[in-house]
């Protein structure tokens, strides 16, 4: 009986960390996405050019993914994941900073530490997140964070919209925002108070990944699911080029552009439930709906089909729950928990290395011709599929039932 009760309060604390976690992210979303949704305008209004917008959305994501691996190894080597994590969230007061700057320079420069934020606060967020999930199960976990996490990041834009339609400035609209970051470190400390060693939810497990010599620790299907990662998200065209493509080719009215997104976004949100569920279900096999959901994007996304248009987005939504929720999830299923923040570093850099190389490749393609676009898309998702076999080869489920 005593140890029914204390498998479930440990499931029931483990559920108030993940929503807890989830909060944190919803209102770190509201911040730093509102931003996102401005900053290029911003920029341009402090009189920056389009290619120091360029620059600076470039190199803000490149390090928001490479400072990642760095992260990941400090919070393991520390193991003081909770102290990284507020460090990551509280560079977000470089957002509602933006509306002192007076200078192009200055707001290019906060913009950019934001990302750091991102880039530091990713990897431990994750692995306390992790040890939360294996009591809820890692899909459904990963799944409801993700879902609270797109809430805010709908709002966010909104914000801003509601300033503007107000008679409000950007500075009006970056001010409003130290709202959503001191409630972003108050429910982060929250979470920190009720749930000081998340590691003590997670017990070990009795199967342990092979690892291969002189990779510190980290399983051979790891560096092969690392493989499927970057080969399945290079094939995975950004929103920026589809939404490129509808304004440039007069598909759809530019004022839409951010309905667009929302939906997108919402469609993130309902479908990381439903993803989340099914990995918990099926396990890996679950991750087949990446290449399913992504081949067809581009035949729909740059089509000159207004319902097309929408069919790509619902389809891109759906394929961004996959990458959010189990994406993230299967990571702490395929790795020990001392090496589970440098995974997470090393996963997250490999993740934003291939949006780079893939984004870059399909922006020179579709300079060409969109057929090429599309067909290096097919060729990226059909090479990752052999990837995944062997990572299915390869791995040994914590959960025996799992397949």
């Amino acid at each position: 009986m005593n140890t029914q009760r204390h498998a479930s309060g440990q499931k029931s604390l483990a559920l108030q960390l993940i929503l807890l976690l989830g909060v944190v992210s919803a209102f770190g979303d509201i911040t730093y996405e509102g931003a996102r949704s401005v900053s290029g305008p911003y920029l341009a209004f402090l009189g920056a050019g389009a290619s120091v917008v360029g620059l600076v959305s470039g190199l803000g994501e490149f390090l928001g993914y490479a400072l990642r691996l760095l992260a990941g190894y400090i919070a393991d080597r520390t193991r003081a994941y909770w102290w990284v994590t507020f460090v990551g969230y509280g560079l977000l007061i470089s957002i509602p900073l933006l509306a002192l700057a007076n200078r192009w320079e200055l707001a290019a420069l906060l913009l950019i530490l934001e990302r750091v934020g991102k880039a530091v606060r990713s990897p431990a967020r994750d692995t306390i997140l992790s040890h939360a999930t294996q009591q809820t199960g890692r899909g459904w976990g990963f799944a409801l964070h993700e879902a609270l996490d797109q809430v805010g990041a709908i709002i966010g834009p909104l914000v801003f919209s509601a300033v503007f339609l107000l008679g409000g400035s950007y500075r009006q609209g970056f001010s409003l925002l130290w709202i959503s970051v001191f409630l972003t470190l108050g429910a982060l400390f929250v979470a920190r108070m009720r749930v000081p060693s998340p590691e003590r939810l997670e017990a070990p497990s009795m199967e342990k990944p092979q690892a291969l010599p002189g990779t510190r620790g980290l399983p051979r299907v790891f560096w092969l699911y690392a493989l499927f990662t970057f080969l399945s998200v290079a094939g995975f065209a950004n929103f920026q080029i589809i939404s490129y493509h509808l304004v440039t080719r007069k598909i759809v009215p530019a004022a839409q552009i951010p309905v667009f997104y929302a939906v997108a976004m919402g469609v993130d949100a309902l479908m990381a439930l439903v993803i989340g569920k099914a990995y918990d279900k099926v396990g890996l096999v679950a991750l087949l709906l990446i290449p399913v959901a992504t081949i067809p994007i581009p035949f729909l996304a740059f089509s000159s089909s207004y319902a097309l248009a929408w069919a790509a987005v619902i389809l891109w939504g759906i394929a961004m729950a996959v990458h959010e929720t189990i994406m993230r999830a299967a990571i702490a299923d395929i790795t020990p928990l001392a090496r589970r923040g440098t995974a997470y570093g090393i996963f997250n850099t490999a993740y934003g290395a291939s949006w780079f190389v893939g984004s870059t490749l399909m922006g020179m393609l579709y300079e060409r011709a969109g057929i090429y676009l599309a067909l290096f898309v097919v060729l990226a998702e059909v090479l990752s599929l052999p990837v995944f076999l062997l990572v299915r080869k390869e791995i040994r489920p914590v959960n025996p039932a799992r397949p």
